[in-house]
């Protein structure tokens, strides 16, 4: 096969398919396929290349805190204390290298958003039609084009019905545009090529069949696709707090740095000693972990939720997630199982069981030429498909009518041979019905039973004969059926004429003769059922938008524990009556909104924003998109949702399921918790060693620690003990808590409050064993040994406090959970020992070896700090999950 030597777009259907040596009806061997494949490789766009390493990890100094301890390092060795400068440069660049590594996992969890939700496609080959990755496709391939899913290559259009494509990607027309098979000029631009449907665009109405004609980079959109490129960032309304914290962090840093060297100049020390003491208070009171931190703790939060099947697409609703006040929740697949079956059949006046007419049970004189009628228009009004390899392929609803029809003996094949098809209106959300025109010149209407009703003059009778039509009973069947939880499809059938080919509405009005009803009912998920449980616990409403029957998605909500024993519900009806102000007062009152039009789910998420509330709303089809992005949390469903909301979404769910929706909302809670601990952790080792550092100038002692050894004070809290907060468990009681107001600060007045005890704790422990040790031995080094081994010993245990651990039993398996905390004790205890006790390290950091008196002096603190972070709780629970 050789390439199309003029454009598509200006060759008629004929010449296209035979220049591709593909076929309208069958589309190409399995042969053709491999030998394509191999030619032309796997249709997915290059992707561009990252930053290079060595540029990520300079991007890391881009931070008012780490350039100025640069600055101080670099003047360190300028006068000469190249061990000093060592060591602070060192610092920095061990977060940077921490800082990299952790980015680099977090752009690598959203990128693997393109190999985790690929598009499906139905493509026929060989005269079967199969559900395939778009990844597979070659030129050639015979692609089947519905409302919802998105082009999956270039396609020259050989057929189509009402069929819409929104190009905005591509041509930026706002409106989507009208597809037909016409050929138009070579010169025609790409928003007049109707004949044309290019990847990357979006089916919002009708069906079509498309021959591909172009894949991959040599498709319109990888031409461009330099400019489409979704660009990753790490930058979030919670990393810019940090940025304008640490500004005005390093403001007050350097005028207490140059409060100290001035004070210890006026009380007569020397110029060198206090350059040393502004340093040191200036690298104590920097927390130049905190950057590292914050990408580290966002990292490790989208791991989780995507080892959870939570993918998140955009990084602010990590944090937004926590906040979530109310989940608006499609039903179908999400809370439910996806999985229909039909349980009910309806006709001629009466209700049977499925189960009643199979085979093996013997139908006996329950069997009606209504029933077969029934049964078999939910076979023939059907897009589903049945083969012996994969099944039965479509839409799960299409896929029981079909199941339904097979267990009574209807066959699939042999049926449509009978039948052919000539004309099809596809279903649209809008209209609510699907008809049919077939060979044997019946007319086939399957839908809603409001649209299926309006449309029916009279209905078939047990022998299949016209009778008058008795709304009245039909109303009565569908309640009895949605109070089970049945969902309720209607089915008719009209007459065409013998020369008939084509079907059009008109052939629909009011003609018809109402056959039968069938219901099937999707079964509850069992984890959406303790996930609902867990979001009531948690403080979280849970609604259902749904495009059901109303009583039968109240029997969903019973079932579900869905607001109050008896949840209340309205339908789109009733909506539409009301004026916004009355729709902005129901919307908090009501957990169940059935029969809604798209425009109506867009209302009620900007209806409960109004209420205050924090939205986050699930969606799978095109007309979700705006609501989608309207919320504050916008939910695509991954495995059944079309590609128009998966781009509208925040978050994709991979496995559809209600849950997972649970499990996100924790982990960003989680992600909240962990930062406000390691702030609670951090910063008081900072404002305790700055605050000595000041003391001892103004009191004119000898300086506690020295800025090299404040500089392994920050180190060991932020590489081995803080980090280890990082990476906590979900604490068992933070679904048990009401959602975070989303306007409260990071830096509460609770979380200051708790800062400034545990700071002036630490500055009392270190003077405290510096000047007692300096007194009674006399001994520099040794009193500067004991001061920072008394403030580290301290900090373990307000880690284990702050910490999951505080409120769980030291057992393997809870070890095995969470190992990061243990872990991290474990490590500073390591090198806390070889800091003092090794020779080499004495001699490095100015230290002295200490005895078993003076480590039973040092642990102390240990003791003390129990009490005092019994205090720091009560003065803020929250930083330590309560």
């Amino acid at each position: 096969m050789q390439p199309l030597r003029i454009p598509a777009h200006t060759q008629g259907v004929t010449q296209v398919l035979s220049a591709l040596e593909s076929d309208a009806t069958s589309g190409l061997t399995e042969l053709q396929t491999r030998q394509r494949l191999e030619l032309y490789g796997l249709n997915r766009l290059q992707e561009q290349p990252g930053l290079p390493l060595a540029l990520r990890f300079l991007q890391q100094f881009n931070n008012p805190l780490l350039i100025t301890l640069l600055v101080v390092g670099a003047v360190k060795a300028g006068l000469g204390y190249p061990r000093d400068a060592l060591v602070i440069i060192s610092v920095t660049v061990i977060n940077a290298v921490i800082g990299t590594l952790q980015e680099s996992k977090a752009e690598q969890a959203i990128a693997a958003l393109a190999q985790s939700v690929r598009t499906e496609v139905d493509v026929i080959r060989g005269g079967v039609l199969h559900r395939l990755s778009s990844t597979a496709l070659v030129p050639g391939d015979l692609v089947r084009l519905e409302a919802g899913a998105k082009v999956p290559a270039d396609l020259r259009l050989i057929s189509g019905r009402n069929l819409h494509i929104d190009e905005a990607a591509l041509t930026g027309e706002s409106l989507p545009v009208a597809k037909g098979t016409t050929a138009v000029e070579a010169d025609a631009p790409l928003a007049e090529r109707i004949g044309m449907a290019y990847a990357g665009t979006f089916v919002t109405a009708g069906q079509g069949f498309g021959v591909v004609v172009a894949t991959a980079d040599a498709t319109e959109i990888g031409q461009i696709s330099s400019s489409l490129q979704e660009q990753t960032t790490l930058s979030t309304p919670l990393t810019r707090k940090f940025s304008r914290f640490s500004r005005t962090l390093l403001q007050v840093v350097v005028a207490l740095a140059g409060l100290t060297f001035a004070v210890g100049l006026v009380r007569g020390r020397g110029v060198e000693e206090m350059f040393d003491g502004a340093v040191a208070l200036a690298v104590g009171a920097i927390p130049e972990e905190l950057p590292a931190i914050v990408t580290i703790t966002l990292a490790i939060g989208v791991h989780r939720m995507a080892r959870r099947r939570a993918i998140i697409r955009r990084l602010p609703a990590v944090e937004a997630l926590g906040s979530t006040t109310v989940i608006c929740s499609d039903k179908t697949g999400t809370l439910t199982q996806n999985r229909m079956t039909v349980k009910h059949l309806y006709a001629a006046g009466s209700m049977l069981a499925l189960e009643d007419l199979w085979p093996a049970n013997g139908a006996g004189a329950s069997w009606t030429l209504a029933l077969e009628e029934t049964l078999l228009a939910g076979l023939l009004c059907n897009d589903a498909s049945h083969s012996d390899q994969e099944g039965l392929v479509g839409d799960p609803t299409e896929t029981a009518l079909l199941a339904a029809a097979h267990s009574v003996g209807l066959d699939h094949r042999s049926l449509h041979e009978q039948h052919p098809r000539r004309d099809a209106i596809p279903f649209e959300s809008e209209q609510q019905f699907m008809a049919t025109l077939h060979g044997s010149q019946r007319i086939l209407l399957k839908g809603s039973v409001e649209a299926v009703l309006q449309r029916c003059s009279s209905a078939l009778d047990a022998q299949g004969q016209p009778q008058p039509l008795d709304r009245e009973a039909i109303e009565h069947a569908v309640s009895a059926m949605a109070e089970q939880g049945e969902r309720v499809l209607a089915f008719a059938i009209g007459q065409a004429a013998e020369d008939q080919q084509r079907l059009d509405p008109q052939h629909l009005a009011g003609t018809l003769s109402f056959i039968g009803l069938q219901g099937m009912q999707d079964p509850p998920r069992p984890e959406a059922i303790r996930a609902v449980a867990a979001c009531r616990a948690a403080g979280i409403q849970v609604k259902v938008i749904t495009g059901d029957h109303l009583e039968t998605a109240l029997a969903i909500a019973r079932q579900m524990g869905i607001g109050s024993a008896e949840p209340q519900g309205v339908d789109g009806r009733q909506l539409a009556a009301l004026n916004p102000d009355a729709v902005a007062a129901l919307v908090g009152q009501v957990d169940v909104f059935a029969r809604v039009a798209p425009a109506q789910k867009l209302q009620l998420v900007q209806a409960l924003q109004a209420n205050g509330e924090v939205v986050a709303m699930t969606g799978d089809g095109v007309n979700d998109a705006p609501a989608l992005k309207q919320a504050d949390i916008g939910i695509a469903m991954g495995e059944g949702g079309t590609e128009v909301a998966r781009q509208a979404a925040d978050m994709l769910l991979t496995d559809d399921n209600f849950a997972t929706i649970e499990a996100a909302v924790e982990e960003g809670r989680t992600v909240y918790l962990n930062l406000r601990k390691t702030l609670a952790f951090v910063l008081p080792v900072n404002g305790g060693a700055s605050m000595t550092i000041l003391l001892g100038a103004v009191l004119g002692t000898a300086l506690p620690v020295t800025a090299l050894q404040v500089l392994w004070l920050n180190m060991i809290c932020s590489l081995t003990m803080s980090i280890a907060l990082a990476f906590e468990p979900p604490n068992p009681s933070l679904m048990r808590q009401p959602p975070r107001p989303p306007e409260q600060p990071l830096l509460t007045p609770g979380l200051i409050r708790r800062v400034a005890v545990v700071s002036l704790f630490n500055w009392a422990v270190i003077f405290g064993l510096f000047l007692w040790s300096n007194q009674h031995d006399g001994n520099l080094a040794l009193a500067r040994t004991m001061a920072v081994q008394g403030l580290v010993l301290a900090h373990l245990v307000y880690l284990s406090r702050i910490s999951h651990w505080r409120q769980t039993r030291l057992h393997w398996p809870a070890l095995r959970a969470a190992p990061a905390v243990p872990l991290g004790i474990a490590t500073t205890v390591l090198v806390q020992t070889l800091f003092s006790q090794s020779g080499w390290m004495n001699s490095f950091f100015g230290t002295s070896p200490l005895d078993l008196h003076h480590l039973a002096i040092c642990a102390l603190p240990m003791l003390l700090m129990i009490p005092v972070a019994a205090v720091a709780e009560r003065l803020d629970p929250t930083a330590s999950g309560q």
